[in-house]
């Protein structure tokens, strides 16, 4: 179920899926101011009179489990943010700006039946049945450059998911990484993956963990690469399954890198579709139709739509979507593409550079279709 709803200063785009059994609602909600011409305090305090509206109104019992905000200026917003955003949820905060000509703008991940709590380790664990679901969020340090950042941010992570009975290669589904500069400090970000995922047993022969590599900025330049990452405790290995494509595109090992296209993890009532941040690439790994930002989308498009197809699903349980966007100039052209495909899905085009400077464009989304599958528990 897909809707939009009006709150006067901001517009709520909202998914649901409900499962048959009565287990757990999901909700993806992406809120967008309704005037660009209101100051960043009014526009914040729009979106976040809008999202407690939804969650009182429209989604009773409902708490967040994450909540990205996405910032035209994280120098000078993000201290609004956290100030008054004062609840318990994954929170992530980065600048990328929301490119409709507002400064701000909120996907929130939500869901109703489920027992939420931070955790010492600085996780936060969702709660329910057999499975604790463990967010993290706006993770960053200063280390001198960009490779030891990532290194020490995922060997930190490593010991947060130690202190809960988990490890990276077993139990995490999802990262995010927001690179500042991106055209300069990727590289060493790729390194640091790459080394620690070596350590932790995570190889082209093994697997790796969907994920986006994103340009996107703290609201301290000195932190040049930020994460978010997303594990499941209590999941089994015949749970997870790994996406490829392999007509559409390559293995990401092949240039040098180490995720994976895309993930889905099967429970009794449903199938959750996790793919990465998606370009315009073909089998061989090289960059299709440069320059052509209309065409880009379409390969882009293209390449998900093979994913999820390989998940057995369709743009049809497709939840929520982010696309990055190189070039602000490009926003009115795939706007109305995307506009034109997704309609009420709950969707948000941002300003973010590509890994590569090629990439005009690249799109990363989320879906869940229900499932009945007596061998594992619910969601």
């Amino acid at each position: 179920m897909k809707r939009k709803i009006d709150f006067g200063g901001a517009t709520a785009t909202v998914s649901t899926f409900i499962p048959a059994s009565g287990g757990v609602t999901e909700h993806h909600a992406v809120i967008v101011c309704n005037d660009v011409l209101q100051p960043f305090p009014q526009q914040l305090e729009s979106v976040l009179n809008a999202y407690h509206s939804l969650l009182a109104d429209h989604l009773n019992g409902a708490v967040s489990v994450l909540k990205r905000y996405f910032l035209s200026d994280a120098a000078n917003q993000a201290d609004a943010v956290i100030a008054a955003d004062m609840s318990d949820c994954a929170k992530s905060i980065i600048q990328q700006p929301p490119l409709d000509g507002t400064k701000i703008a909120l996907w929130a991940y939500v869901m109703e039946g489920v027992d939420a709590r931070p955790l010492e380790s600085g996780l936060y664990e969702v709660a329910h049945g057999e499975f604790r679901h463990l967010w993290n969020a706006s993770a960053h340090n200063t280390a001198t450059n960009s490779e030891y950042q990532t290194r020490l941010l995922f060997n930190e992570y490593v010991m947060q998911l130690a202190q809960e009975g988990c490890t990276l290669a077993a139990n995490c589904i999802r990262t995010w990484l927001f690179v500042n500069d991106i055209d300069n400090n990727y590289g060493g970000v790729v390194a640091a993956r790459n080394r620690v995922f070596f350590t932790q047993g995570l190889t082209q022969d093994t697997h790796f963990i969907a994920s986006t590599g994103i340009g996107g900025r703290q609201q301290d330049a000195a932190v040049l690469m930020q994460m978010d990452n997303y594990a499941v405790a209590g999941i089994t290995p015949q749970q997870i399954h790994h996406l490829y494509a392999p007509t559409r595109m390559n293995r990401t090992s092949d240039y040098g890198v180490s995720f994976e296209r895309g993930t889905y993890v099967d429970y009794g009532d449903r199938r959750q579709v996790f793919i990465s941040g998606t370009a315009s690439i073909d089998n061989k790994g090289r960059v299709v139709h440069a320059g052509n930002v209309v065409e880009q989308a379409a390969r882009a498009w293209g390449n998900v739509e093979t994913l999820l197809n390989e998940a057995g699903c369709s743009f049809d349980d497709v939840m929520q979507v982010t696309v990055y966007l190189r070039d602000p100039s490009d926003y009115p052209l795939v706007s109305k593409f995307f506009s034109e495909r997704l309609g009420d899905m709950p969707f948000v085009i941002v300003g973010a550079s590509v890994c590569r400077p090629a990439w005009l464009v690249e799109m990363e989304c989320m879906a869940v279709k229900a499932a009945d599958n007596a061998a594992f528990p619910a969601f």
